[in-house]
């Protein structure tokens, strides 16, 4: 552990907070815009901002690991912008806090069921803890087709993408910055986004003449800009401060934070969808913190 322990403390809250402020900044940026504006809008405020780093560190990156990182950039970025705002057009942003909590549960099974990485017994309550949650929130709350609700689905969707590129990073790409990692995979999808929100949306049409345009466009841009590139570096001077274990742990932060914006926001939750995002919590936990540990590997770029 670190010497300067409070100041590891501190950085763990602020990166927490950014990433559960994430939700509510989702659903500011909903009033003005469009789910599919919002998702390339964020995409492309955090690839401009993170394409100077990009550029610099482009002759890093190993030959035959750029499709790996277009894969991260689709993955980890893209994708998951747009099914989040869908899924928030019709759920409260404190349930889709809970649910993204849902992502180190699929990255276990994954590793489990891909990569034939053993687990304790513990691992797997907390996994089946987290199911009956999951199943919880999914067929509660409005938005929902023969019990199930649909935008739930998209959000556990969105935390299968985030699963999904953490294991092609850890297994194509750990030798590889975490920095150089995001800001090239987003340097490489961000064209995409670009071209779609100007060419395929309303975007500049709404920005002039409808009223609450600028306003969530200035939420989204914060949303890309806190959200991938601060939180990024702040996330990895906790990993230089202390160990993988601690820095983890703001897993379990994140949905409070959303949670505590719903409610100040004024969203309405039921006792039962309470009831499953403490599963969640309490899942993950068991799950998270009883897991088999990778073998600490070195990082270049």
């Amino acid at each position: 552990m670190p010497k300067n322990l409070l100041a590891a403390w501190i950085k763990l809250f602020l990166l927490a907070f950014i990433w559960g402020s994430s939700f509510i900044l989702i659903k500011k940026g909903l009033i003005g815009l469009s789910p599919q504006e919002v998702g390339s809008l964020r995409i492309v405020s955090a690839s401009l901002l993170l394409l100077p780093s990009a550029l610099m560190r482009l002759k890093k990156v190993p030959k035959g690991r750029m499709v790996y990182l277009m894969a991260s950039g689709f993955l980890g970025s893209l994708i998951p912008a747009f099914l989040f705002a869908v899924a928030q057009t019709q759920l409260e942003s404190a349930i889709t806090g809970v649910l993204n909590g849902l992502t180190p549960i699929l990255t276990i099974l994954m590793a489990l069921f891909i990569f034939r990485q053993k687990q304790t017994s513990k691992v797997y309550l907390g996994i089946a803890i987290g199911f009956v949650g999951t199943v919880i929130l999914v067929t509660s709350g409005e938005g929902s087709f023969s019990g199930i609700n649909s935008y739930a689905l998209l959000v556990i969707l969105g935390t299968f993408c985030y699963a999904s590129n953490l294991n092609l990073i850890k297994a194509k790409l750990d030798k590889i910055h975490p920095i150089t990692v995001t800001s090239i995979s987003l340097m490489l999808v961000g064209p995409i986004a670009i071209v779609y929100l100007l060419g395929f949306t309303n975007f500049i049409k709404n920005i002039h003449y409808v009223e609450a345009a600028p306003l969530s466009t200035l939420y989204i841009c914060i949303l890309g800009i806190l959200g991938t590139a601060i939180a990024l570096i702040i996330f990895n001077k906790i990993l230089q401060m202390t160990d993988p274990l601690f820095a983890s742990s703001v897993t379990y932060i994140i949905p409070v934070v959303a949670i505590i914006w719903g409610i100040i926001d004024g969203e309405k939750i039921h006792l039962i969808q309470y009831m499953g995002m403490a599963a969640i919590g309490l899942g993950v936990y068991i799950a998270n913190t009883n897991r088999a540990s990778y073998k600490k590997k070195g990082s270049s770029q």
